[in-house]
């Protein structure tokens, strides 16, 4: 038995200035061939789940490439077509399987608003009798044509996502269990017209909860599969917004009750899917007298910049007002400036200097320009901005920062990189020495994935309203291909479907 096993992963902030070309996959490329098999066999994310499972099948394993990138603007065009003829090629060669880690939001300049979908539909024009299984995002905006062209979809269920190989291996089981004739996977898909904050996708908490558990539920019942994925809504595309797939063995009708009972259950929370956030100033104040009583480290979580939602990680609104109100202790990172970086590692570890940092990009969809903050301080480390996670989220992935340094200025150390990355990890501070738990104040560009790593040492967190093309206020976004009437952007009667 003969399987191919790919992954093509990107979340794309449609209104990003961030660029995606082939070089921001992987590291300065994707993982070809052998080397996509060594990167992620072993790791928790769904392709080596698929690698296990084939594995553990006998089969013979292929793996023509592993791309994954950070979120950012629509992926350049050319780049695309790389990836997507690379697996096709892997295809075209013959198989019994095919088996792919994909996102779900994946948007490409001069192509499609439907990466995956577009990637599918031409794997099945070649492969018509191939089982195909797909793992995917809970924030994948799920498409027709994704379900069309596959035989199974599975998604995460978790918001940080910490089950990311669970979702692979119920996906490639499920295909498996097809291949041998112990079930017969149909699919149902729809959506309703939510557009849904990702602060409120937490699926600790209502209503993401209650969304995930009636998924489960569905599950529990008998379906092979069943995932209720939150969308992502910094896409501005048709389909953006909370779908749910299910799969049934056999029975179209059975997954398509399910499908619309689950549906119902996110319908009825809309308002609850919606962020209300405060004024920064308000916040910070807040933060300061949590600090005071604590000792800390209390989180300030400069939401609207998070690079996992295509943000540009450069600015410095939050940090600029945090100093002019005098807090202190602050460890921040990672901010992403790729020109202080290169100063400060001409200056070298023990100097002092003074530069601009942040504020390198315009904002031209939110109508800001970039303002760097100046700052005076001394250079602590200077590294290569390599560190591998060993907390439960992407545990044992390879995360590549680009050369990192770190500045210290009394009131803040921070932690600039030359490639955007989220703060997964303690290891963004641990791998230029700082240590967060000694810090009063810890300012992440984060929205969810604080959660596992960071809040576990922290004395309290403040979600940050600030400025950037991650922010929740979907009033500053100009939506031309969205699906309308849409909640909230247009009221109509809560019954509507």
């Amino acid at each position: 038995m003969r399987i191919v096993i790919a992954q093509m992963q990107h979340e794309t902030n449609t209104f990003s200035p961030v660029p995606t070309p082939w070089e921001a996959f992987g590291n300065d490329g994707p993982f070809l061939g052998q080397a996509a098999y060594d990167a992620m066999k072993g790791t928790r994310l769904p392709m080596a789940a698929f690698i296990d499972l084939a594995e553990a099948a006998g089969a013979h394993i292929v793996t023509p490439l592993a791309a994954w990138a950070n979120p950012s603007g629509p992926v350049d065009g050319n780049a695309y077509d790389r990836i997507r003829d690379i697996i096709c090629e892997a295809v075209g060669q013959g198989c019994d399987a095919v088996l792919l880690d994909l996102h779900g939001a994946m948007v490409v300049a001069d192509r499609t608003d439907d990466g995956e979908g577009t990637l599918l539909e031409r794997i099945r024009a070649m492969a018509p009798r191939t089982p195909i299984a797909v793992s995917l995002d809970l924030h994948a905006n799920v498409t027709e044509r994704m379900v069309r062209n596959c035989n199974v979809i599975a998604g995460y269920k978790t918001y940080p996502h910490v089950d990311q190989y669970e979702a692979g291996q119920l996906a490639g089981s499920v295909l498996l269990r097809m291949l041998e004739g112990r079930c017969r996977p149909v699919m149902a898909w729809g959506n309703r017209p939510l557009l849904a904050h990702t602060l409120c996708e937490n699926t600790g908490e209502r209503p993401m909860k209650d969304f995930v558990a009636a998924a489960r539920a569905a599950e529990a019942e008998g379906l092979l599969a069943a995932t209720a994925f939150g969308g992502f809504q910094q896409a501005d595309i048709h389909d953006a917004g909370i779908s749910v797939v299910t799969v049934a063995d056999a029975d179209a009708e059975q997954a398509q009750r399910a499908c619309d009972r689950i549906l119902d259950v996110a319908w009825n929370l809309k308002e609850e899917f919606i962020y209300q956030g405060e004024p920064l100033s308000q916040a910070l104040a807040r933060a300061k007298k949590m600090a005071d009583e604590s000792g800390g480290p209390i989180l300030l979580l400069d939401h609207a910049d998070n690079c996992a939602s295509g943000a540009t990680q450069d600015t410095m609104y939050v940090l600029r007002e945090a100093l002019r109100v005098g807090l202190t202790g602050i460890g921040v990172g990672p901010v992403r400036d790729p020109d202080a970086v290169a100063q400060m590692i001409r200056a070298g570890v023990g100097a002092r200097i003074t530069l601009k940092i942040g504020g390198r990009m315009d904002m031209p969809a939110i109508r800001r320009e970039g303002e760097p903050l100046e700052l005076t301080g001394v250079v602590r480390a200077i590294t290569d901005g390599e560190y591998t996670i060993t907390g439960p989220q992407f545990h044992g992935m390879r995360c590549y920062m680009g050369r990192t340094a770190a500045l210290d200025t009394g009131a803040a150390e921070i932690v600039v990189t030359e490639k955007n990355q989220e703060p997964w990890d303690r290891g963004v501070f641990t791998s230029v020495g700082i240590d967060p738990t000694r810090k009063r104040f810890l300012l992440l560009k984060s929205r969810m994935y604080f959660r596992p790593v960071f809040l576990p040492i922290a004395k309290g967190h403040v979600f940050c309203d600030s400025f950037g093309v991650g922010m929740s206020d979907w009033t500053q976004f100009e939506y031309r291909k969205l699906r309308r009437p849409i909640y909230p952007l247009d009221a109509f009667a809560a019954g509507h479907r």
